[in-house]
């Protein structure tokens, strides 16, 4: 039976407040805060807030952080990341919120549900909605305007209890998955910091090499000493760097055109974490044999507008056959290499070196010689394979808690409008996500 749904002003629910302007001396210590980028990274307020500022107890009751309220960012370079929402499901004493945000208070009761509203606003159904008001007003900024224009088309607030509930449960599920492969990460990190910078890998008898007394001996290309009988190299050395696809905004089409290539962009890269979200696509026969990337392959930002962003990459750790812009690059490991040339790009030795080579200039991009000339100690295969032993069930976890993240952010994106028009039921819906669980476990299990 299809759900009834009812058509509401925003504006009637919800009354907007701007959030604090705050000096740079205030930043960084004192309370709770809430930023642009925590609001734009998660559909739903964390239960810690990652950032500081040092506010009043005045400002602290005007800025107000409680359950019930939205949070939008208020400026975007681009229409389509405006009006990103973030809402608290719970109260935060003494915090407050970031001048570049806007903060929707509810003025009503049991009509909108926090959970479901948190779902609701990241929603095709509504992003839609926002991106066509914004562009009436010709600004990349959300105002009063543009608030009074929205519409929110809802089900009962029953039926958003169920609905809000299930997806919070699918939610809770993929911030599991990212505090498990936080860990991972860590301690993948740990390792390759323990064998190839301390160089205390095991020695013939289980002993931590350097600790030990093994011989180490000078190298002069890479200015440091290094184990005896180990080599210096490049990352040309030992994996193959390949550009991305260039194409221009006409040559654009959709995923249900037929013989396009789903396209990766540098906004897909938070961290070192690569995402399948908003992808664009392209022909076919723009995308080279080679520019299409491969499950571990490594994915790097070769150009960016911010200096900040140049040489950040991440694994590719999905299955899906995607192409990936010409601002990235490629990095395919030969032989036996793919963990250490990972750990290598995400070491801080290799972040200082861009940002050095960049210091003092106004360029902010990579070129294939650069990436392919950074210099680094070539250990022997017996150890390079036995540190692969070590770090591979690590980075297979991960690729198979993202893989399970990815089909549950799809899922719960195709079963919103199912819900709301009642085609489907939330007991339905549970059933599909028990499926999305037992795939994974399939698939952990024949790796």
């Amino acid at each position: 039976m299809m759900n009834r749904l009812k058509t509401y002003k925003f504006s009637e629910l919800y009354e907007m407040s701007s959030g604090i302007s705050s000096k740079k001396e205030q930043a960084g210590h004192g309370s709770p805060f809430l930023s642009f980028s925590t609001v734009f990274n998660n559909e739903i307020i964390p239960d810690e807030l990652p950032d500081l500022m040092d506010t009043s107890d005045k400002e602290k009751k005007t800025y107000s952080i409680i359950e019930g309220d939205i949070f939008l960012t208020r400026t975007s370079e681009t229409l389509d990341e405006l009006g990103m929402s973030s809402v608290a499901v719970k109260d935060y004493p003494n915090a407050s919120y970031s001048g570049f945000l806007k903060r929707l208070r509810p003025l009503q009761k049991d009509v909108t549900y926090a959970k479901f509203m948190a779902f609701y606003l990241r929603s095709y159904l509504f992003r839609k909605a926002m991106n066509n008001n914004a562009i009436m007003t010709l600004r990349a900024s959300l105002n009063e305007q543009i608030f009074s224009y929205l519409d929110l088309i809802l089900p009962s607030y029953k039926e958003q209890v169920k609905i809000g509930d299930l997806f919070y449960k699918i939610s809770e599920k993929i911030e599991v998955n990212n505090k498990i492969n936080k860990e991972l990460e860590a301690m993948a990190k740990t390792l390759y910091d323990y064998w190839f910078v301390q160089f205390d890998f095991p020695d013939e008898n289980g002993k931590p090499y350097k600790s030990s007394g093994g011989k180490m001996v000078y190298n002069e290309e890479l200015k440091r000493e290094i184990p005896e009988g180990w080599k210096d190299g490049t990352i040309g050395d030992i994996g193959d760097l390949t550009r991305g696809v260039t194409y221009s905004k006409k040559d654009i089409k959709t995923s249900i055109d037929k013989g396009v290539t789903p396209i990766l962009r540098a906004t897909n890269i938070s961290g070192n974490v690569v995402d399948l979200d908003n992808m664009v696509y392209v022909p076919d026969e723009f995308v080279r044999n080679n520019q299409v990337l491969n499950q571990y392959d490594i994915i790097i930002t070769m150009s960016s507008g911010s200096k900040d962003h140049i040489g950040k990459n991440g694994f590719y750790y999905f299955e899906k056959k995607v192409g990936f812009g010409a601002f990235c690059a490629k990095l395919a490991a030969k032989e036996n290499f793919r963990y250490y040339l990972y750990s290598f790009t995400q070491s801080d030795f290799m972040f200082e070196t861009i940002k050095n080579e960049s210091l003092g200039t106004n360029i902010n991009n990579l070129n294939n010689s650069l990436v392919n000339g950074f210099k680094l100690v070539m250990p022997p295969t017996k150890v390079l394979k036995a540190f692969n032993r070590l770090s591979e069930p690590f980075y297979k976890k991960i690729a198979s808690n993202l893989q399970e993240n990815q089909k549950l952010a799809e899922l719960r994106d195709w079963l919103l409008p199912m819900l709301m028009n009642g085609q489907i039921s939330v007991g339905e819906a549970e059933e599909r996500l028990s499926m999305v669980a037992e795939a994974r476990e399939t698939y952990s299990n024949e790796k």
